[in-house]
């Protein structure tokens, strides 16, 4: 039963990942060249870019590198969820929650842990997904091509870097992230007396903890675009606060450090949106072909 249990958040884990950054691979794509470069952000530039990158390499290179954000994130979102069902259940017999739901605090926790466990296991395939992201297709021809040109010419411990930062990302963005749907949806249950919400209700829950999940985080992450991608656009940058230094003095605390959250709050509350519509709605089809119509998350 715990294998089953187990496998099925792994399933719907991988299935929502790669349904939600497929759904936004081209914007997620232009936010990437923007962060790594010291070009000012605005909508009319990335739909500028959006439409030259179309006119001058096709319509299918506006998804480049999301073969490598497939291989990263169907284990990441696989992992993650899955990691979050299990730290859910281990937090509740701790606190003595057993089948309940969490209490705000270890809601929080059991969210930054399975986004740090995801994130360690599976960084080198982020970092060769944002070198693909930012370089033209000649450079490098495929994800095993990145691992093998950048272990070469860069060494193997630059398949880490940035590695700091995303951690320290990861840890309030997943946190706040799963802390929002998860009470969205228990505040929903005891006011509306239904027991599931709709699949539109699971959206707008999860929009909402994308917005608020990455607006928190958003420097990091600019931080560890510049560090992952410092090789190949000839930059060096060799810690977060130095890093975080050179963007602020180079173009401004709000302009540098917050460059594409726009952006981001167009396509961060789609992707996450998406992705737990999706794990919420796969697993609760897999324990009906499972165990009958009776049984709902």
């Amino acid at each position: 039963q715990e294998k089953k249990k187990v496998l099925n958040s792994l399933m719907s884990g991988a299935l929502a990942g790669a349904v939600a950054k497929t759904a936004v691979a081209p914007l997620d794509r232009t936010k990437i060249m923007f962060q790594v470069s010291s070009k000012r952000f605005s909508a009319k530039e990335a739909y500028r870019l959006i439409y030259h990158t179309y006119l001058n390499e096709g319509f299918w290179s506006l998804w480049r590198g999301n073969s490598a954000t497939m291989v990263r994130v169907i284990p990441y979102a696989a992992i993650q969820f899955c990691a979050h069902e299990e730290y859910k259940q281990i937090l509740g017999n701790y606190y003595g929650f057993q089948g309940k739901a969490l209490t705000p605090f270890p809601r929080f926790i059991a969210g930054s842990l399975a986004g740090t466990t995801a994130a360690m296991l599976t960084y080198p395939l982020d970092m060769v997904r944002a070198r693909m992201a930012v370089t033209p297709k000649e450079m490098y021809s495929s994800i095993v091509h990145v691992f093998i040109r950048i272990s070469r010419e860069e060494g193997l411990k630059t398949l880490y870097r940035g590695f700091t930062p995303t951690i320290l990302g990861v840890i309030p963005y997943a946190g706040l992230s799963f802390f929002t749907y998860e009470t969205l949806k228990k505040v929903h249950a005891e006011h509306s007396g239904k027991a599931q919400p709709s699949p539109p209700e699971r959206l707008l829950f999860g929009a909402c903890a994308g917005l608020i999940g990455q607006s928190a985080s958003y420097p990091l992450d600019v931080v560890r675009r510049r560090m992952q991608t410092a090789g190949v656009l000839g930059h060096t940058y060799s810690s977060i606060l130095l890093t975080m230094q050179d963007i602020v003095r180079e173009e401004g605390l709000v302009r540098g450090l917050y460059k594409g959250l726009s952006m981001n709050w167009v396509k961060g509350p789609i992707a996450v949106g998406i992705s737990f519509t999706t794990f919420d709605l796969t697993q609760i089809l897999l324990r009906k072909l499972q165990h009958g119509p009776g049984l709902e998350r």
